[in-house]
């Protein structure tokens, strides 16, 4: 999606989260900075370890392994081996996945099937 495409959205850093916390809690900015750290950090670890990491109300990071495939180069169309991996996905909780749609209804920007022309 680009950019123009999302509208008023942006990249939210570490250091907008440390000023979220710093504005919230009133604690200086190093030290809301060393939370953020502290907290990512956890996540961090626990995903590097292979083990999911479960947030309630805003979603979970699992660790998935994906097997041996074979892929082609789009360019030339020549296949390739793509090595198994591990792979991080996320799935958001039904809460973030209701708060994202909020107001878009049940077919997002696009007209309901049988409203669109033929």
């Amino acid at each position: 999606m680009s950019q123009e495409d999302r509208g008023d959205y942006r990249t939210i850093t570490r250091a907008d989260l440390a000023d979220a916390v710093h504005s919230k809690t009133g604690l200086g900015r190093s030290e809301s900075a060393k939370y953020v750290e502290v907290v990512l950090a956890e996540i961090f670890e626990a995903i590097v370890s292979k083990q999911d990491v479960k947030l309630s109300s805003f979603g979970a990071f699992q660790v998935r392994a994906k097997k041996e495939w074979q892929g082609r180069n789009p360019k030339t169309g020549a296949g390739a081996t793509i090595t198994a991996r591990l792979v991080v996905t996320f799935k958001p909780s039904n809460i973030l996945r209701a708060r994202i749609n909020d107001g878009f209804g049940q077919y997002g920007d696009a007209s309901p099937p049988d409203d669109r022309k033929r």
